[in-house]
Parts: C-alpha cells; structure tokens; sequence
C-alpha cells in the first residue's frame, strides 16, 4: 500500500488534503487521491483566507509529529486543498513516527 509520505533527500513530503471550517482540529486517516497517489486527510477551524487554514495544518502536523512548527513548511498548494508539506529533520525518525501515528 503507498503512502502520502515520502523520503526526499534530507526531508519528508507529505501529501495533504486539507479541509478548513472543519469542526475540530484534526488528522482523519489516510485517503486514496484518485490519480494512484494516498493523502493525509485533515481538517482545521481556521478559515481558508490570508494562509490561516494553512498556519493551522502547519501547527496540527507539528504537534502531532513532536516537532517544532518551523521544521514543517508549504511546499506546493498554497490555494488548493491538495498540499504537499516539507518536513525537516531526521528522514528515518520522520518515518517511524509517521508510520506509527497513521500507518
């Protein structure tokens, strides 16, 4: 089975897609894309507007990872549902830890 995380060098990306005005924020599992691929489905309260929605799954990985929020960046998809994320730190550690929180 793929996953929406992958090894890219000295980093992680992450594939995401992201719900605002969600409810709650939260990490709901891992969803095919429909092109092959697999997302981290999440959903933040902060609305879509001036990148809060997107600060917010920022924050919400990060706390979920144990990291710090400037490890986790936007890669692409600034405007779009679909994101990818940068993760930054120790690749392997990354790994386990995202296996074990969604895997």
């Amino acid at each position: 089975m793929s996953r929406p995380w992958r090894l890219s060098g000295d980093h992680v990306r992450l594939a995401v897609r992201l719900t605002p005005n969600g409810g709650q924020n939260a990490i709901d599992g891992i969803e095919p894309d429909g092109e092959g691929g697999m997302f981290l489905k999440a959903r933040v309260t902060a609305v879509p507007e001036k990148g809060k929605a997107n600060k917010a799954l920022i924050a919400l990985v990060a706390k979920s990872l144990g990291i710090g929020k400037s490890l986790v960046s936007l890669a692409a998809g600034d405007t779009s549902r679909k994101k990818i994320l940068r993760i930054d730190g120790d690749p392997e550690d990354l790994i386990n830890k995202l296996e074990t929180l969604f895997g």
